[in-house]
């Protein structure tokens, strides 16, 4: 694997550089070179003009130059994940600050997870706020406007395309909130993911959503790119939803799907929602039947208490039967709360507590478990 300095010097070598708008329409700059789309059109910037012809109002888009173009595409591949991922510090501000909103930016977000194991680059698909939960724990301030009632595909596609550039070139790592990590942490993109200010698979066209990004990944050589849905999973068993998943197993996809409860009560305690507790295991089960899932939980304290005993064993139960009925578990994610929430009742289980709770799903389903205090 070649070193992040050989990279740079490989670049500046090159001086393989153009001229591009910012996706906000308003600034230009010089920004690393990125081989052209597969039909060979330049990348447009953002606006309202043909994103095919690249036209923004009456100016043309910037033409970019490369001498050494190859050059580009052997440095977009040469150590695009190190064999051992970097260990992520819960103290990093990237880590700390999970805030959905970047720059002027609608859609795209960066954030550094400890789950994605880096970098990983958001798509808001509910910049509306819309969900049908509404979870005890959700940091989503829905007393304040969303910033879009709808989702446009070519400004998240320009958007993430930006981002990415971005990204790769050292850019983001050098921002405030993310120089405290290490600056490969935020030069490789570990994942896409469908996850925001409500359920993403409540846009009508998600479907058409994922061809959206899985372009813009094979664009910039980012093929292996996983393209994640986090999902509450009440919306599983839409056709649209269903057509996406498909497309996402064939560019490396995973489904993150929420379950928080073993009975019915304690779903309407937590996460508040009028979708039938039956549904949410059905779409689980129907799933996993068709690709391995990841089951994220939330363990957390309300008003004080924290899981039952018999509430764990049930929800462990809901897990066996998955397996049971032909579906594919993956491995659990167990979490707790990692920053404040709107209600004050609702308070983080300690390291030790979160860690005995994956000892019982552990010691209950045979699961992998990866615990995230």
């Amino acid at each position: 694997m070649f070193s992040g300095w050989f990279r740079v010097v490989l670049r500046c070598f090159a001086g393989v550089t153009h001229w591009q708008l910012h996706p906000n329409g308003t600034g230009w700059g010089i920004f690393p070179s990125q081989p052209k789309d597969p039909i060979g059109d330049d990348h447009p910037p953002i606006g309202s003009g043909s994103l095919r012809t690249g036209k923004l109002g009456t100016r043309s888009a910037p033409q970019k130059f490369s001498r050494f173009a190859f050059l580009d595409s052997m440095i977009a591949h040469m150590g695009d994940s190190p064999a051992v991922p970097i260990p992520i510090r819960n103290t990093w501000k990237a880590v700390v600050d999970h805030a959905r909103r970047y720059q002027d930016f609608t859609y795209v977000y960066p954030v550094i997870s400890r789950r994605s194991r880096g970098l990983s680059i958001g798509v808001n698909l509910n910049p509306d706020k819309q969900c049908n939960f509404d979870c005890v724990y959700c940091e989503v301030d829905r007393n304040t406007p969303g910033k879009a009632r709808e989702v446009r595909l070519d400004q998240v596609r320009d958007e993430l395309r930006w981002l990415i550039d971005h990204a790769l070139s050292g850019g983001l790592g050098r921002e405030a909130k993310f120089n405290d990590a290490p600056p490969e942490v935020s030069r490789i993109v570990r994942d896409v993911a469908f996850s925001g200010d409500g359920e993403p698979t409540m846009v009508s066209n998600f479907d058409v959503c994922v061809e959206v990004v899985a372009e813009v990944l094979r664009e910039k050589g980012l093929s292996d790119t996983k393209i994640v849905l986090i999902t509450d999973s009440a919306g599983l068993d839409k056709a649209s939803v269903r057509r996406g998943l498909s497309l996402m197993d064939a560019h490396h996809g995973e489904v993150w799907a929420k379950l928080d409860a073993g009975t019915e009560e304690y779903y309407r305690h937590v996460n508040r929602s009028s979708v039938r507790f039956d549904r949410i295991l059905g779409n689980l089960l129907e799933t996993a039947r068709v690709r391995p899932i990841v089951i994220q939980s939330l363990f957390l304290k309300t008003h004080s208490q924290a899981m039952s005993s018999m509430e764990l064993d049930a929800y462990c139960r809901r897990l066996n039967q998955i397996r049971d009925g032909g579906g594919t578990l993956r491995e659990v994610h167990a979490y707790t709360l990692a920053r404040p929430t709107p209600e004050a009742w609702a308070t983080r289980l300690s390291a030790k507590e979160l860690s005995a709770v994956a000892e019982t799903i552990r010691a209950q389903t045979g699961l992998r478990v990866e615990e995230f205090p």
